[in-house]
C-alpha cells in the first residue's frame, strides 16, 4: 500500500499561512478545509467540475501541481488510495492587477488531466489534497505527459505512489499545499 505521510504532512503544512495554496473555483475562494459540492451536486453554486484556479504569493519560477484523494473509497477504509485527481506541470507565476500570484499552466499539457471530487454516495466527505512543487529545470513532460495528452483512466489513478512520482521526477520539498473536503 503507498504511503500517504507525505499527504498527511501536505495537509499540516496548511496551517502555515506562507505555505497556503490558493484554489479557487470561480469567484468561490477555497479555504483549507472548507466543504466544496462535487461536480453536479447543486444548482447555481460553485463546484469542483473544473480544475481549480491556482494563486500563491511569492511564487518564483515553474511549479507542478499533484492533487490526491487519500481517503478512497471510504475515510477509515482507503484501500484504493490515495486516488489521483490531477498532475500539471509547466505552471508559471502572473501578477494580476489586485495583487494575487495566479498560477498558470499556458501550452503545458497536463500530465494527468482533472478529475473533480466523487465520493460513493454511502461515503463520508473526502479530503482532496493539492501539493505544489517547483519544477526541475531538467523535467522532461514527455517522460511522465498520458500520450497524445489522452485523458487517464481510473485504474493509473488508484493507489497512486506519491514518493514514486516525486522521487522520478527528481521533486523537491513540497513548497505549498491546500485541501478541501467534498462529499
Amino acid at each position: 500500500m503507498p504511503d500517504t505521510k507525505n499527504i498527511e504532512a501536505a495537509v499540516l503544512l496548511c496551517k502555515d499561512e506562507s505555505k497556503v495554496l490558493g484554489l479557487s473555483f470561480g469567484t468561490q475562494k477555497v479555504t483549507p478545509g472548507q466543504h466544496v459540492p462535487k461536480a453536479g451536486k447543486f444548482k447555481n453554486t460553485t463546484n469542483a467540475t473544473s480544475a481549480p484556479e491556482l494563486s500563491f504569493h511569492g511564487a518564483k519560477g515553474t511549479y507542478i501541481v499533484v492533487c490526491l484523494d487519500p481517503d478512497a473509497p471510504f475515510p477509515g477504509f482507503s484501500i484504493l488510495g490515495p486516488a489521483l485527481h490531477w498532475i500539471q506541470s509547466g505552471l508559471k507565476p502572473e501578477n494580476t492587477a489586485d495583487g494575487i500570484v495566479k498560477l498558470l499552466e499556458g501550452e503545458t499539457p497536463f500530465i494527468v488531466d482533472y478529475a473533480g471530487p466523487g465520493p460513493p454516495p454511502p461515503s463520508s466527505p473526502h479530503r482532496y489534497v493539492f501539493i505544489l512543487y517547483e519544477q526541475p529545470e531538467d523535467f522532461d513532460i514527455a517522460k511522465f505527459a498520458s500520450p497524445g495528452g489522452k485523458k487517464v483512466g481510473i485504474r493509473p489513478r488508484i493507489r497512486y505512489d506519491l514518493k514514486v512520482f516525486e522521487k522520478e521526477a527528481k521533486l523537491g520539498p513540497v513548497v505549498a499545499s491546500s485541501y478541501f473536503f467534498s462529499k
